[in-house]
């Protein structure tokens, strides 16, 4: 079994504002930390990736097929593999939460 806290792990600045952190993994899926600072975008991507997650803090605005979708604290979420998205952080304080990606992913390809 793997155990790894969050505080044990460095977090790397993917884009401007957007700090992911990776977690426990296995060969089929693995857990990653992120926080999204006010005003900081996540930009369109896709990836072979299924793609869940779980927001602990704040508020996120994901744009999927042109639709705006709020996601808040409390709420979860799916994304299917290769479906274009991006998301932002319109509000004032930072967003916070996990995904969980299968298989795993290690950098997103937007990083660059």
């Amino acid at each position: 079994m793997e155990v790894v806290p969050t505080d044990s792990v460095e977090a790397t600045e993917a884009v401007e504002g957007v700090h992911l952190s990776i977690l426990a993994g296995g060969e089929e899926m693995n857990v990653q930390h992120f926080e999204i600072e006010p005003g900081a975008t996540v930009p369109e991507h896709s990836h072979h990736h299924e793609q869940t997650g779980y927001l602990t803090g704040g508020t996120l605005t994901f744009t999927v097929d042109g639709e705006e979708i709020e996601v808040s604290a409390g709420d979860s979420y799916a994304i299917p593999s290769d479906e274009p998205h991006s998301a932002v952080n319109r509000g004032d304080d930072t967003v916070t939460g996990v995904d969980i990606f299968s298989p795993p992913r290690t950098n997103p390809d937007w990083q660059e």
